[in-house]
């Protein structure tokens, strides 16, 4: 393999990957963008469903802006001081930890709208999913610096006079918290919480249909449009699983077992992965939640196909759905 000349082999392969993080980063963050938008413009979609989907959109901006970002600086091995590395770090478990509190409590406030529809109003108000919100951003805070405290490697022997490391992330984190803490703590318990609820809500909603098909021929409406929507959001579920498990699991595998030597490559991908996750949930958004779906296609028309002289004005603002 030929290279061009002044650039090492090494040098390629960082530039493409933050080549491809840019990109990443540049899809997370117009996409979510857009989610934030369309809930704003449409009055129909400012439910409380919609209220944790909206902090869903925020973390996967902040993954755009802030977490692709300190990945690629981390990924140079720049010199840092400890904690700072350490904070940049914790930075990085705290947008991952509100990303799957926010699948959670999504999970959870599809499961009370089937299970109890009729009071399902009165207990899910806006107010309490906005607490609920603040308290997932918490908590996600709350876990993601753990390591700030304490639990992380700092051996003072490998210290330089004033502190400073090479800073990367299995540098300064520790795997047993990785491990045992974030993941099966943080990611697997919530995981295998929200299968529950989503094969629950499945159970309910296909128990119904069935009831309503017997006794009138027809399937009520109601309990499709839940079918559909859980089916959409579930999905957000497994890709979420698919993007971070085998970034996870290595990490398992060097805890496990040190002497297995698992390819750069792959750590690669794992991190890719990782965070081509945050740019996939629009694209869900859009292709199945058909209230979403046209009202996006309203403000791509409305701001950027219509240009009408200046004493034209654009049509009127996209009504509720």
């Amino acid at each position: 393999m030929s290279f061009a000349p002044g650039i090492k082999p090494r040098d390629r392969v960082d530039m493409m990957y933050i080549s491809i993080e840019a990109v990443i980063a540049l899809a997370s963050v117009l996409g979510n963008v857009l989610v934030v938008l369309v809930v704003c413009v449409n009055r129909a979609l400012r439910n409380t469903t919609f209220c944790f989907i909206v902090s869903l959109a925020v973390a996967d901006i902040a993954v755009g802006v802030l977490v692709i970002p300190l990945a690629i600086i981390i990924s140079l091995g720049p010199k840092l001081h400890f904690y700072t590395c350490l904070f940049l770090s914790c930075l990085l478990l705290i947008i991952t930890q509100s990303s799957i509190l926010s699948l959670l409590a999504i999970a959870i406030d599809r499961y009370l709208r089937v299970k109890i529809p009729t009071r399902y109003i009165t207990i899910v108000t806006q107010k309490r999913a906005r607490v609920a919100v603040c308290l997932c951003w918490i908590v996600s805070f709350l876990t993601g610096l753990v390591p700030m405290i304490g639990w992380n490697r700092r051996i003072d022997g490998n210290l330089s006079s004033s502190g400073d490391i090479t800073c990367g992330f299995t540098t300064v984190m520790s795997m047993d918290y990785m491990v045992y803490f974030n993941f099966f703590g943080w990611v697997v318990a919530p995981l295998t919480i929200m299968i529950v609820l989503y094969g629950e809500i499945f159970r309910v909603i296909r128990l119904q249909l069935n009831r309503r098909a017997e006794a009138t021929n027809d399937g009520d409406r109601y309990y499709q449009r839940e079918l559909k929507l859980a089916k959409s959001l579930a999905l957000v579920v497994i890709l979420f699983a698919i993007c971070w498990l085998p970034l996870h699991i290595m990490n398992c595998i060097n805890f496990f077992c040190p002497e297995c030597k698992i390819p750069p490559f792959a750590v690669k991908t794992g991190i890719f992965m990782s965070h081509v996750n945050s740019a996939l949930n629009p694209l869900v958004y859009a292709f199945r939640i058909k209230r979403f779906r046209v009202t996006l296609i309203q403000i791509t028309r409305r701001y950027m196909l219509c240009r009408p002289p200046e004493d034209t004005p654009c049509p009127s603002s996209t009504p509720a759905l």
